[in-house]
């Protein structure tokens, strides 16, 4: 069995570039991108009961995905607007919310498949709430069984060498490329982090006439995989 390809896709509360909110422009998106797991950002509006931007009738309806129960309110797709697609046939064991500091209200999300945990991030502006946030995660994650583990997500740090150095110590950290801003990259915020044991095969940033209107940020995908072996059955 080969890697398993994972996406990370910031909506923008699927409002584009053009202004236009379109949800079913943002899902021929994530259809093109052959991916197992999607990590989603900003997949619900941002106050009241967050509603959800991307409706999640749209994905049963126009995807090969499942969105995972990771809403705390049933007008929501995620949780503090993060959610995560897994392909249809794809072993969910488990199913995590994390709960974030920092001056904005943030969550991370994760799942378990067979021998992978993925956990999806939106991290803050601030650079002192992004390595809090870092440290909340790993403080958590410590909490659940022992697996190989990617985090990825909108890490909205703009330096390519700082500010991300509480995940160094045990995750090397990758940057597909520019996917930030989508009508003119010019920043790696979309990154994708690694354990010991695993590899990235292949990775790159969807750039393409309909992404760059879809949405701020470009999606970033990686194909992972664990070295000198097959971990994902």
């Amino acid at each position: 069995m080969g890697a398993l390809r994972l996406a990370s896709y910031n909506l923008r509360k699927c409002r584009g570039t053009d202004g236009l909110r379109a949800p079913g422009r943002i899902l021929d998106v994530i259809n093109t991108m052959e991916a197992d797991v999607v990590a989603l950002q900003e997949a619900d509006m941002r106050l009241g009961a967050r509603p959800a931007a991307l409706p999640a009738r749209m994905i049963d309806t126009h995807t090969d995905f499942v969105a995972l129960p990771l809403n705390t309110s049933p007008v929501s797709l995620g949780w503090h607007g993060n959610a995560i697609l897994l392909r249809k046939g794809t072993v969910a064991e488990a199913t995590h919310r994390l709960t974030l500091p920092g001056l904005e209200a943030r969550g991370a999300v994760a799942v378990d498949v067979p021998g992978l945990r993925i956990v999806g991030v939106h991290l803050g502006l601030l650079r002192s709430s992004r390595q809090k946030q870092l440290h909340a995660i790993l403080d958590q994650l410590h909490a659940f069984d022992t697996r190989p583990t990617v985090i990825l997500g909108d890490f909205n740090e703009w330096s390519a060498h700082r500010g991300l150095d509480p995940l160094r110590a045990t995750f090397d950290i990758l940057a597909p490329g520019r996917s930030f801003h989508a009508a003119r990259p010019m920043a790696a915020l979309d990154r994708i982090a690694l354990t010991e044991g695993l590899e990235m095969r292949d990775a790159g940033v969807m750039e393409t006439v309909l992404s760059r209107r879809a949405s701020d940020h470009l999606p970033i995908w990686a194909d992972v995989a664990q070295r000198d072996a097959h971990i994902f059955p």
